[in-house]
């Protein structure tokens, strides 16, 4: 059973594919568990394959969300993506993209999305 801020993560994630769904992206995985890791959102956005991390914190006051994706995590999306990508013969152009959720419990959700936000020389 998923806890409150689980569940909420899972809430966040669920709109930021929304948004991404707005901007053109054609969802095609979720919460995708590969070699360890996770990648929150697996999209198409044309001929380019994005493995997105969302990050959502209910206020900026400590900084902006995306500033919380660091190496290891960086380094642990890159090893999913390429277990992920293990069952192509031939690799799509790849990206790695972030977004960042400011959620307040009251008022409108803030949407950041940073194309390329990380390499896979991470």
């Amino acid at each position: 059973m998923p806890s409150p801020t689980q569940k909420w993560g899972l809430a966040v994630e669920g709109e930021a594919a929304g948004y991404l769904a707005r901007l053109g992206y054609r969802i095609v995985g979720r919460n995708v568990r590969l070699a360890g890791s996770e990648i929150d959102l697996v999209a198409w956005e044309g001929s380019i394959l994005c493995f997105i991390e969302v990050r959502a914190r209910r206020t900026d006051a400590f900084g902006d969300p995306a500033l919380t994706v660091n190496r290891a995590k960086q380094r642990r999306v890159v090893r999913a993506a390429t277990a992920y990508l293990s069952r192509w013969r031939r690799w799509p152009m790849v990206r790695f993209d972030v977004v960042a959720v400011v959620a307040p419990p009251t008022g409108p959700r803030r949407f950041q999305l940073i194309r390329s936000a990380f390499d896979a020389e991470c």
